[in-house]
């Protein structure tokens, strides 16, 4: 039975069901398709392709599956190097160590939190002969794809776009999740539109998408017994989860007007604050705000320590911190989350490259984009279910933490 405390609970992002999500799903266990093929993977597949506009939508387990099979799309051979977004989940590195690629790390941008292009130009200098980028779309917000896709041109280098956390972003006139080779989306628990897992790998090319079905499957070949000439992996999406994301697509465009309209009462709320709000580039791009952060003004940040799993802070008057304003929120039962922990700070990816658009990055003085941005950001409660009242409260927290 749930608590009091679940209930009332503020949550980050949680899932919103709106109730056809059970019709499909009685659907299929009605049919009997709850495997892996069945219409609701149908109807997704075409769904995400009208919506999107890709040319193929291919059905997988999780997004990390998705980014692992657009990696092994791309051709990466086992010790070559690939270019990723510094700030981002591990998922979007961890693909390429399943390939035995090596990752090198490009620093962020203040202007959208997002890969740096001055940076990831100067990691070709000194890498000329990389041949793969994974770019991630931080909290919903595309990266700057003009800049990103001419000099992946330039060098010869394919782009994957992951775009799990931006479904319902556009960059220009394209849909996130349309603007690499390949792309990636996620239907976790947490993101705009979910299956409770799943996620799906986008292109535009036919071959690649009938390789990463056949990859999805075990690599099974097309004879009456099972037949394998090459490695596979049972990533393939059920027809339940898939009835659970076919209920979710239609409403799309709710969640983003939603997400929109917290984003945006959060800035009006903390006018005054020595805040600002994750940014976006107005004109170039529109995020889908999948959730709101913060970025503490530098000159009123509270002294704040870190360790690799645990931390301290010393409050003084008229400042605050990330921990803080987390602990404080905890303290009225309400979800907040620290901004991702830059790959090169992880102990998994100390030793790997890392290049920001400064030269001469020192690690025991780590002043770089991504590491400044950890340090004096956080996310806030973003549940598109959040009331006016409790949002309302969660600014009254907020400024009490500068008080």
């Amino acid at each position: 039975m749930k608590t009091d405390a679940f209930e009332n609970r503020i949550w980050l992002s949680a899932p919103t069901m709106h109730g056809d999500e059970t019709k499909y799903v009685e659907e299929a266990i009605r049919t009997n398709w709850v495997s892996t093929e069945g219409e609701n993977l149908v109807k997704i597949e075409e769904l995400v392709r009208e919506r999107l506009g890709c040319g193929y939508a291919v059905p997988l387990s999780c997004g990390t599956a998705a980014l692992h099979l657009a990696v092994k799309l791309s051709g990466l051979k086992r010790g070559e190097r690939v270019f990723c977004s510094d700030m981002t989940f591990a998922a979007s590195a961890n693909a390429v160590l399943y390939e035995g690629g090596i990752p090198v790390f490009i620093d962020c941008e203040y202007s959208t939190w997002n890969m740096d292009p001055i940076a990831l130009e100067r990691a070709f200098e000194a890498y000329p002969d990389t041949r793969l980028i994974i770019c991630t779309d931080l909290y919903g917000t595309p990266a700057r794809y003009y800049e990103i896709k001419r000099i992946a041109e330039k060098h010869g280098a394919v782009l994957i776009e992951d775009a799990a956390e931006s479904m319902g972003a556009r960059y220009g006139n394209r849909n996130a999740g349309t603007l690499g080779e390949y792309n990636v989306i996620s239907f976790n628990g947490n993101k705009i539109i979910t299956g409770s897992s799943g996620g799906m790998l986008l292109t535009d090319d036919g071959k690649a998408s009938v390789k990463a079905r056949k990859l999805s499957t075990q690599s099974r070949e097309a004879a009456p017994w099972y037949q394998h000439s090459e490695v596979g992996y049972n990533y393939r999406m059920s027809n339940i989860i898939a009835g659970v994301v076919r209920g979710q697509l239609p409403y799309l465009d709710e969640h983003v007007r939603r997400k929109k309209e917290i984003y945006l009462r959060y800035a009006e709320g903390f006018k005054g604050l020595p805040i600002t709000m994750n940014p976006y580039t107005e004109g170039e791009m529109e995020p889908n705000f999948w959730l709101s952060c913060i970025l503490i003004d530098e000159n009123a940040m509270a002294e704040q320590i870190r360790g690799e799993t645990e931390g301290r802070y010393v409050t003084d008057s008229g400042k605050s911190c990330p921990d803080d304003i987390f602990d404080t929120l905890a303290q009225f039962n309400a979800q907040a989350r620290p901004i991702w922990k830059p790959m090169h700070l992880q102990p998994l990816y100390r030793e790997n490259s890392f290049v920001t658009a400064e030269h001469g990055w020192d690690q025991s003085e780590d002043k770089s984009v991504s590491a400044d941005i950890f340090r004096r950001g956080l996310c806030l409660p973003s549940d598109i279910k959040m009331t006016s009242a409790q949002q309302d409260k969660i600014i009254r927290i907020v400024k009490s933490c500068f008080s």
